[in-house]
Order: C-alpha cells, then sequence, then structure tokens
C-alpha cells in the first residue's frame, strides 16, 4: 500500500472505505462537526458494529498517560474486527508531552491497535507530522473555502440525507447560515424531511424553511451596524440570542456579506497602489455583491472607510477564533464588540 498523504475530512468521508485506518490515524482541525464525523467512520472500520465497541478505549488528552495509551494499544481485542480502537481526545498537550515516544511509536506500531490522536494543532514542520504523512492516516477537519463547501452540501445532502439540492439552493444555505458545517447539517436534515418525495431541495424552500425570521433580523442587524444604529442592532441581536439562535451561526451569516465589503476594499486599495484606480461599485461587483443591492452596499463601504474596510478580514478572524474558545468574553461581548468596531468610527 502506497503512503498516505493528508487528507481533507471532506474526501476521506466521500469514500471512507478507500483509505484505510492506518495504526496510527490523526484528525486535526478546528472543525468540530468534521471530527465527529471522521472519528465515527474510523470507529466503524476499525471496530464494525455489535459488540466491537468493548475494544473501543478514550482518553482525555491533557489527563491521559502514554504508559496506559500503549498498554491499551498492546492488549488484544477480543470483540470487533480483531483490533483494538484507541482515541485520545483533545490530545494537544498530549502530543507535545510525548512527542518524541510518539515518533518512536509511529516507526514500531502495534499490530493490536489503531491510535487515533484528536487535535486542533498540527504543524507541518515537525518529525511527527511527516512521520504520520508517511504511515498514517492524518486527515485535516477545517472548513473548505465556499465554493467546495458549495459542492459539499449538495453531495453530503444526498449522502446523509438522502436529499437532492439545487444548486442554486446550497448557495442560498450557505448564505443563510455561514460556514459552520454542523449548523448547515442541521438545516439539510429540515430541508430533507420537508421536501416531498423525488422533490428536489430549490433556493425557494431554503428561503422559506431556513430563511425565517430569524435570518431576516440577521440581515436587518448588519444594516443596522453599518449604518451606524447600534441601539437597533443590539436590540435585534438581543432578539436572536433570545430566541436560541447560536452566536457562531450569527457571525457566519454577516461575515458571509462582510467579507465581500473586505474583498472589495482590498481590490481598490491593491489597484490604486499600482497606480490604477477601480470604481468602487465595480470593486464591489467584482467581489460577489448582487446588482439589486450594490448601490445600499457601495453606500455602507463609503461609511464605513478605507481604514476599516481593511481591517475587516482580521476582525471577522479575531470574532471567529474568540467565540470557538480564544476569548474568555461572553459570546454576546464578542459580537457587540464587532458591532461597535464596524458601526463607530475610530
Amino acid at each position: 500500500m502506497p503512503p498516505a498523504k493528508t487528507l481533507h475530512a471532506i474526501d476521506y468521508l466521500q469514500s471512507p472505505e478507500d483509505y484505510p485506518p492506518r495504526p496510527v490515524c490523526v484528525a486535526f482541525g478546528d472543525e468540530a462537526f468534521l471530527k465527529r464525523q471522521v472519528l465515527t467512520r474510523l470507529r466503524q472500520a476499525v471496530l464494525g458494529g455489535g459488540d466491537g465497541d468493548y475494544s473501543l478505549s478514550t482518553f482525555d488528552g491533557p489527563g491521559a498517560a502514554l504508559h496506559q495509551v500503549l498498554e491499551e494499544l498492546a492488549t488484544l481485542a477480543m470483540f470487533g474486527g480483531g483490533k483494538r480502537l484507541v482515541v485520545v481526545e483533545d490530545a494537544d498537550e498530549f502530543v507535545s508531552r510525548y512527542r518524541g515516544e510518539l515518533e518512536d511509536y509511529v516507526a514500531r506500531p502495534k499490530s493490536t491497535g489503531v491510535l487515533v490522536l484528536e487535535v486542533t494543532s498540527w504543524p507541518a514542520n515537525t518529525r511527527l507530522y511527516k512521520a504520520v504523512a508517511a504511515s498514517g492516516l492524518p486527515i485535516e477537519c477545517t472548513a473548505p473555502p465556499a465554493a467546495r463547501l458549495t459542492r459539499w452540501l449538495a453531495s453530503w445532502a444526498k449522502q446523509a440525507h438522502g436529499a437532492s439540492l439545487e444548486p442554486a439552493a446550497a448557495e442560498a444555505l450557505l448564505e443563510m447560515v455561514g460556514p459552520e458545517l454542523g449548523l448547515l447539517d442541521q438545516e439539510l436534515a429540515k430541508l430533507a424531511v420537508t421536501a416531498e418525495r423525488g422533490q428536489k431541495v430549490s433556493a425557494a424552500m431554503v428561503s422559506r424553511v431556513v430563511g425565517s425570521w430569524r435570518a431576516k433580523t440577521v440581515w436587518e442587524m448588519l444594516d443596522a451596524v453599518l449604518d451606524g444604529n447600534v441601539a437597533q442592532a443590539l436590540g435585534q441581536l438581543d432578539r436572536l440570542l433570545l430566541a436560541g439562535e447560536n452566536p457562531i451561526a450569527i457571525l457566519g451569516q454577516v461575515s458571509a456579506s462582510l467579507r465581500r465589503l473586505a474583498a472589495a476594499t482590498r481590490l481598490v486599495l491593491d489597484a490604486e497602489a499600482a497606480h490604477r484606480r477601480v470604481p468602487l461599485r465595480d470593486a464591489l461587483q467584482q467581489a460577489g455583491v448582487k446588482s439589486f443591492v450594490v448601490e445600499k452596499v457601495e453606500r455602507q463601504l463609503r461609511r464605513l472607510g478605507r481604514q476599516r474596510g481593511n481591517q475587516l478580514y482580521r476582525w471577522l478572524l479575531e470574532a471567529d477564533l474568540d467565540l470557538k474558545g480564544d476569548s474568555t468574553l461572553a459570546p454576546r461581548s464578542i459580537l457587540e464588540r464587532l458591532f461597535l468596531r464596524l458601526a463607530v468610527p475610530q
């Protein structure tokens, strides 16, 4: 069998049978939904069903001791597919603590078990990364670019939910929900139930089922922010949070529009650096702003200004990381900080 290379989780999940588990597998990245799906498929491949779960051992990375993990890997499996599956969750600290020993293990793994490390960070410049890429199965669990995510929605709808999704419906769903795969999967499940037998999910159906008052409120909230109406925007944020809307989903929805403003700003600034001039409206259309809203968005971007427009990518990344655990602030406070940056000139 040829050496394994780093796979993206989407490629793995489309045909996991093409990538059988190796003695050491790594699921790395920050996309929790993809990690869950990858770990489920690895578990099925190693253990099968039924009594196979008796051959599963799971460790919490921060408190795990290497000798315990190795003992489990060396123990003969009495059930399942003949091997033990040992999963170390939240294993970043575990990997840092035992990096040298893990390098040795990858070189001489036990034939009795499969080790799965679930980590967020997996630097490509380490010997451990290269060793697992050569003989193991490393799987990257990060959100793909928007174009690939749209294609994934269509294939995942059919694979996981038995639903056919029109291309325009996939685009509309991504626009409304944002690049949060777990939330997108939940909406696909609702759409699959709503669609009649043999009916394709259309953009109109997405708008009806997903585009509820919450989606409308998000767009109105963003308009209020970009118009400088902080009180109105925060009132709408209250409504969304009280209704149970996920803060990450709210950020995902506003980010889709704000990234277009950021892209248009970069186009204008790059042109000026090259001693060229690109009209702002042309830049917005190149960035993907639809013609029927371009006049409104041009006004909003002019109010935002080039200085703040040029910081949009950084602000959005910071808010995303903070909502996913990099900050001790409450999710509401993280969103409020972003909105104030957008609404009030600094």
